[in-house]
């Protein structure tokens, strides 16, 4: 009887186990899957001036590597001519989803290649440099949304005199809400939305 008993108990350790590790690979998954399609700040820029009309768009590359987005936002009038051309790579450390960001050397070269994500696998990792600091860092919340920011003055940035950069983020079935902002050394802002984040709808 007690055989039994322990028996039971290690195989309720085993599959108990695996499915938590199921889960974790399932929320992790999910996310990339939710993070990735085109998406559009038009309504927003609509109901607020204060705001722009931008462009972005998320595309799965280098699959066989782990979880990679390449990621190109643009003025809606100018997406010939993206602003931000990245490659975010995504990745789960216990409870925790991190999304690491990287610049391409030769970024020209990639402008458009979001529609036809297969070349991407002629991009060597030796191409790419990671922003460090900068990663956002998610947790999946109870109503399945993931919420996260960057660390706090982490991410270093000389953009119009800042001194460092943040970034929040919401993450969706149906939107990103994306908060980017620049301050200088003594906390002051000087680039980025000031009254709150981007609201980008998925639109495909």
């Amino acid at each position: 009887m007690n055989l039994k008993i322990i028996s039971l108990f290690f195989l309720f350790i085993l599959f108990g186990c695996k499915s938590t590790q199921e889960k974790k690979a399932t929320d992790l998954e999910y996310l990339v899957a939710i993070m990735q399609g085109t998406y559009s700040s038009e309504k927003q820029s609509i109901e607020d001036k204060a705001y722009f009309n931008i462009s972005l768009r998320m595309t799965p590359i280098w699959k066989s590597k782990g979880h990679y987005l390449y990621v190109e936002q643009a003025m809606f009038e100018k997406q010939d001519s993206p602003y931000r051309v990245r490659i975010y790579k995504v990745s789960q450390r216990n409870d925790a989803f991190i999304s690491e960001i990287y610049t391409l050397k030769n970024e020209k070269e990639w402008i458009g290649k979001w529609k036809t994500p297969e070349v991407f696998d002629n991009l060597a990792e030796s191409d790419i440099e990671l922003k460090p600091g900068c990663e956002v860092i998610l947790k999946k919340q109870a109503d399945g949304t993931f919420i996260g920011q960057t660390g706090e003055k982490t991410c270093p940035s000389e953009l119009r005199g800042a001194s460092y950069a943040s970034s929040k983020v919401t993450v969706t079935p149906t939107q990103i809400l994306s908060w980017d902002q620049g301050f200088d050394k003594d906390g002051k802002q000087v680039w980025g939305a000031v009254k709150g984040g981007y609201i980008f709808d998925k639109i495909k």
